[in-house]
């Protein structure tokens, strides 16, 4: 299948990998930019580890700041696979979403234990935090990155539907596929989706879609990217 892949330009490289190693060729259409915020070195003093909610958090959270000794709870393996390769030593993955890092969190630390550090996207603040709460830890969210949406569709994308040649579209959150949504109906390019297969991360970024029409829209089994590959097989 030739499949358009929406997510931002830094994780879009080696997931194009994955398609490719199962026979699909990959078009990337990023409909999201990840700007890290620019300032001194995060104070990670008294914290007693950090959690992450997606690898972009990860990177932010590595470029401002040279530790890698706290342990850094990550909602899924993407994630907790960014925490290794950028030199933290321990690294715990709830494979799920924000709900399901907290409801896994109690296995790995207590809440009398300490303060938790969020490190968050404009987007996603504060919620981690209120779940967390809610179960008696200390949570400090810090902002240290935003994701800026496209206005229009990026050429590539465009070209593809107007042609008529992509077979599947795949979703990773429900802010890209509102995103898509938004600029599709912009390009008037409506009726190019109903020809498509679009597989999304949620149920969320599914209903995001509405009120676009597809040959098919698949949900992942789990909130993951292997489980979103696996929703083309």
């Amino acid at each position: 299948m030739r499949v358009l892949i929406t997510r931002p330009e830094q994780d879009a490289g080696n997931f194009s990998d994955h398609l490719r190693r199962r026979g699909h060729e990959a078009i990337s259409a990023p409909l999201l930019t990840v700007r890290v915020h620019n300032g001194e070195a995060l104070a990670l003093d008294g914290v007693l580890g950090v959690l992450v909610t997606s690898a972009n958090g990860v990177r932010a959270l590595a470029r401002l700041s040279e530790r890698r000794d706290l342990p850094v709870f990550a909602v899924g393996p993407q994630t907790a696979h960014e925490a290794l390769s950028a030199g933290f030593t321990r690294v715990e993955s709830s494979d799920g979403d924000a709900v399901a890092l907290a409801e896994a969190l109690p296995r790995w630390v207590r809440a009398d234990e300490g303060t938790l550090l969020h490190a968050s996207g404009a987007d996603g603040a504060g919620r981690l935090e209120a779940l967390l709460s809610a179960k008696g830890y200390e949570v400090r969210t810090v902002v240290l990155y935003d994701v800026v949406a496209a206005t229009a569709l990026p050429e590539v994308a465009a070209r593809a539907l107007q042609d008529g040649s992509l077979d599947a579209a795949l979703f990773f959150s429900p802010r890209s596929a509102r995103v898509f949504k938004d600029c599709t109906l912009k390009a008037g390019l409506v009726a190019a989706c109903t020809c498509l297969i679009a597989g999304c991360i949620s149920r969320a970024a599914a209903d995001a879609l509405s009120p676009l029409s597809f040959k098919e829209i698949r949900v992942a089994a789990r909130p993951n990217q292997d489980a979103l590959l696996a929703s083309l097989d």
